[in-house]
């Protein structure tokens, strides 16, 4: 087993949802890094490719389904797996994720069980 972690990226600017990722991976072998806003992101995005991004969908600034378009452009993200995240459940926003290649659709508030499993669930898939 190699000692190099996993990078996971949240793009999400609620303080709770940055405590929800926290704990849902502190237990596990991951490096969680966090941004308020895609544009916070971009940079870091545009030369890393993270073993697994969640994105929200409601930002000030470019919202989690117009920046994944623009993420899905760059060759380095035409394969990342993606998690949406959204405090509204609207089918629009789920078919257009889908349609983008979203993996998964998290409705908030989110339990902090739920993103523990969703990480396991993709990280196990391709292990470090």
């Amino acid at each position: 087993m190699g000692s190099k972690k996993a990078i996971i990226v949240v793009v999400d600017d609620s303080p709770s949802m940055k405590t929800v990722f926290e704990r849902g991976t502190e237990n596990l072998e991951v490096e969680l890094r966090l941004f308020q806003s895609a544009e916070d992101s971009w940079e870091y995005l545009e030369r890393h490719q993270p073993a697994l991004l969640f994105l929200n969908i409601k930002m000030p600034g470019r919202d989690g389904l117009t920046f994944l378009k623009d993420l899905r452009e760059l060759p380095l993200h035409k394969d990342t797996r993606v998690v949406m995240i959204s405090s509204k459940d609207y089918a629009q926003d789920r078919t257009v994720a889908s349609a983008l290649g979203a993996l998964e659709f998290i409705t908030k508030p989110t339990p902090i069980r739920a993103i523990t499993e969703v990480v396991l669930k993709y990280l196990k898939a391709d292990p470090v």
